[in-house]
């Protein structure tokens, strides 16, 4: 049985920050990233730092910035991009439970596709982020194995206990995004759909205005390039239009009642579309 069959019950969700955390300080995660990290330098000729801060992606999310923060300030432009792009692009373990609640009961598998979903996104970052901005200069990890950098507990049990507190800051800053952005959204939304009735009444059309639609049309063709079939490709569409605009937390959401109604969705169509809404990518993201 590969990942696709990886199945995680909702009562294990609580105990995953802090089990992260425990794995974290017996230094358990730091072998395991070091592993992927040598694999990435070697055979893709990167810097160690990027490297490192890519592979601490996959387990980690946006926190794997920390484990390369004495080589930050000597980074090259293009070893930054790769940094910015890969915690956009991965799946966090500390989300990736939560997601897996939400969509296991019209999909069991998915927590494997999600996993899957992380480990492809490590070195297609890798390509993406040289592809938009070359590297030009000489990092000065260039080819090296470097060690993880981290400040460790005093011990298990408080790493434990910080995890678990870890896991309480991470729940109340998805809701206060969730509060804010989606409610500017939903302003929008309303304006958006206002104009649009008007227009709907001039032309006679029955076109339904919100950002999610507008945005529905515009992956509309990135979506039949994934093998999404015709039939179903302008919902999937939609959700990664939501995605962009409004988290993959609602997206998922979306994504696991479209999966409840539409007992005739096909199988490629729910996978894709788990896929595609994975990462952290969110146009609220990119403003301090």
């Amino acid at each position: 049985m590969g990942l696709s069959g990886l199945r995680v019950n909702p009562e294990q969700a609580p105990a995953f920050m802090p089990g992260s955390r425990g794995v974290d300080y017996l230094k358990i995660m730091d072998w395991v990233i070091r592993g992927f990290a040598y694999v990435f330098t070697r055979l893709m000729r990167i810097s160690g730092a990027e490297s490192l801060s890519t592979s601490a992606n996959i387990f980690v999310g946006v926190e794997s910035a920390l484990v390369v923060q004495p080589y930050l300030a000597g980074m090259t432009r293009s070893e930054l991009t790769t940094i910015l792009t890969a915690g956009m692009a991965t799946i966090a373990s500390t989300v990736l439970a939560m997601y897996v609640i939400m969509l296991q009961s019209v999909l069991p598998t998915i927590a494997g596709h999600l996993v899957s979903a992380s480990f492809l996104a490590a070195p297609a970052t890798l390509v993406m982020s040289k592809l938009i901005i070359p590297e030009t200069g000489r990092p000065e990890t260039l080819g090296l194995n470097i060690k993880p950098y981290s400040e460790r507990e005093d011990n298990l049990i408080m790493a434990i206990i910080n995890g678990a507190n870890a896991g309480l800051r991470l729940l109340g800053g998805i809701v206060a995004l969730l509060l804010a952005f989606l409610g500017l959204l939903a302003l929008l939304d309303l304006i958006l759909g206002w104009a649009g009735g008007g227009v709907n009444h001039l032309f006679g059309w029955n076109v339904t205005w919100s950002i999610k639609t507008l945005l529905g049309y515009v992956f509309y063709p990135f979506t039949l390039i994934l093998g999404v079939a015709p039939s179903d490709a302008m919902a999937v569409a939609r959700l990664i239009g939501e995605r962009t605009v409004r988290t993959e937390v609602v997206a998922y959401q979306d994504l696991a009642k479209l999966l409840a109604a539409t007992l005739a969705c096909l199988m490629t169509a729910a996978v894709a579309g788990a896929f595609a809404t994975s990462g952290s990518v969110l146009l609220g993201r990119l403003w301090p």
